[in-house]
């Protein structure tokens, strides 16, 4: 495989991500919050560290950016929009920009909703799709500088991907999800087996992601919304769930 991502845990619930290009052996972290977790994690690994890719510039996802940087050399990437509220960046990105890592390349997804200047990242080769706090599995992010209608076209951008996509998101909000999703969509049999696998992996005390694209499209009432205005109802009574 081209591209390898390996979950980070931080914090109570939230996942930095570790991707590896196997060819060069270069690696990147997603979104790293805690620099420590993340030193460590980069250690465990050979102690090597390229790159850093921040998806929007809330500070469970930044904060330990620039010690980690501090610590590794790595050059750090965002998004162009939000380069006012983000750590320092070497490389500002916009929709369709490449970023390179080793011989793997991932391609920059413009993603607002839960931020406005929310980006995600697609590695094709690999199957996999960094999309923070856009996409989770069985749910999606709160819109908190956002519209319902850019969501909508965010999530619609990722449900576009292929079958084979490993979603690797940025909180473990799986079970959360599941409970809400069943409780609008209960005769969902995808969504049933789904959240009976989630409630064995939590319970083994195992992570949920990443989770296959196809089984999102499925599952996930989000990407199943038919518009706008039934992902705003969604997301609303979710919120008050």
């Amino acid at each position: 495989m081209p591209i390898t991502a390996t979950a980070i845990p931080l914090f109570t619930d939230n996942y930095a991500w570790l991707l590896r290009d196997a060819a060069t052996g270069a690696t990147a972290v997603v979104d790293p919050a805690d620099a420590a977790a993340i030193e460590a994690a980069v250690l465990r690994e050979g102690g090597r560290l390229d790159l850093i890719l921040l998806t929007h510039h809330h500070e469970d996802h930044v904060a330990g950016t620039d010690a980690v940087r501090a610590r590794f050399g790595a050059q750090v990437a965002g998004a162009a929009a939000d380069a006012h509220r983000l750590p320092r960046l070497d490389h500002a990105l916009a929709e369709g920009d490449t970023v390179r890592l080793g011989e793997s390349s991932g391609v920059v997804i413009d993603t607002p909703g839960h931020t406005r200047g929310h980006i995600a990242f697609h590695f094709a080769e690999g199957g996999v799709l960094i999309c923070g706090d856009t996409l989770f599995s069985l749910g999606c992010g709160r819109l908190l500088e956002g519209t319902a209608a850019e969501m909508f076209t965010s999530l619609g951008k990722l449900a576009a991907l292929p079958d084979a996509t490993l979603v690797c998101c940025g909180h473990e909000y799986t079970a959360a999800n599941a409970r809400f999703a069943l409780s609008i969509d209960p005769d969902n049999t995808a969504l049933q087996a789904r959240a009976a696998e989630v409630t064995a992996l939590r319970a083994a005390g195992r992570p949920t992601i990443p989770a296959q694209l196809a089984g999102e499209r499925a599952a996930n009432p989000f990407l199943r919304a038919r518009d706008a205005a039934a992902l705003a109802d969604i997301r609303a009574r979710k919120d008050r769930f």
